[in-house]
């Protein structure tokens, strides 16, 4: 699973989510990871093995084009963009661990 928290563009990344006391907002198969990036809503720079962070920005911005495309409703996308939504509310970034 790629397990997603709440993170703080200014805070340094954690070795381990614990150690930050980070909020954990959800997870990602790697089923619906690909799906994802076969649908071209995460950049094929990210990978699923991989940890990697998503500044308030890049959270604005999938926000945006995925209402731009009106896919909210896609299966894939329901679970990604609850966590996309949890990080605006909270004007915050989004870090993923790979586990």
């Amino acid at each position: 699973m790629l397990d997603f928290y709440l993170i703080n563009d200014n805070q340094t990344k954690p070795s381990y989510p614990e150690q930050a006391n980070l909020k954990f907002v959800g997870a990602l198969d790697e089923k619906t990871f690909g799906n994802l990036l076969d649908k071209k809503v995460i950049d094929s720079r990210f990978d699923y093995y991989s940890d990697f962070r998503l500044g308030i920005s890049m959270v604005e911005q999938l926000l945006d084009t995925i209402s731009k495309r009106k896919i909210n409703s896609d299966i894939d996308i329901q679970p990604f963009v609850l966590m996309l939504n949890l990080a605006f509310k909270n004007n915050s970034g989004l870090i993923a661990y790979a586990d």
